[in-house]
């Protein structure tokens, strides 16, 4: 049974045109939805996948009218692989219940594999560089309530007072370090006042 499944994201789309196209591919049944592709839960989509039988196939209009994302696509199409179901989109002019579109759509699974073992390996690379500078990876860690008090006086002090560095060591009793500390905790740009007192 060629089964389709059509939708857009608003209500104000019109589902017109995929339908017709479907009617035309020959769909026994569609199911029609207008909600966002982002949504994990669309109704008619998971009633279609409930509904479907060994033998089937799924009809779309285009890739991205059945899933969110390519990893979301390729984990659909995998299950309906191995349930006996087969997959076509019209626009795109994939169809798994045949040879060439088969391959194509192992060529789709292939790349975003390579793509994924890209983006690792950048982000390897990049957190190895960055260790090699001194700097760790992750989330700046939270300061206390005392450290924020204290981060606050160091900023107003450094840009509205224009206090050197060692005057701010010495109001806020704190170490040359942890002024500095500060200053880059708040993303305060150190060029953007010239200290009115000794050059530090």
């Amino acid at each position: 049974m060629m089964i389709g499944y059509a939708r857009v994201s608003t209500q104000d789309q019109n589902l017109d045109l995929q339908i017709d196209a479907l009617k035309k591919a020959g769909c026994e049944k569609i199911y029609q939805e207008q909600l966002s592709a982002s949504l994990e839960e669309r109704p008619k989509l998971s009633e279609m996948v409930s509904n479907l039988r060994k033998g089937d196939t799924i009809v779309v209009w285009k890739l991205d009218r059945l899933a969110r994302s390519l990893k979301h696509l390729l984990t659909l199409v995998s299950d309906f692989k191995t349930a006996g179901i087969g997959f076509l989109s019209l626009q795109d002019q994939i169809n798994t219940t045949t040879a060439q579109g088969r391959l194509i759509f192992n060529m789709f699974a292939s790349l975003s594999e390579f793509e994924r073992e890209i983006i690792k390996e950048r982000t390897l690379a990049g957190l190895a560089a960055a260790r090699s500078r001194g700097r760790v990876g992750g989330r700046k860690k939270g300061l206390t309530k005392e450290a924020k008090v204290k981060a606050a006086a160091v900023k107003h002090l450094y840009l509205d007072e224009k206090k050197s560095i060692n005057e701010i060591c010495e109001a806020v009793s704190i170490s040359r370090a942890t002024v500095y500390h500060y200053l880059d905790y708040l993303n305060v740009d150190r060029a953007v006042r010239k200290p009115k007192a000794k050059q530090e």
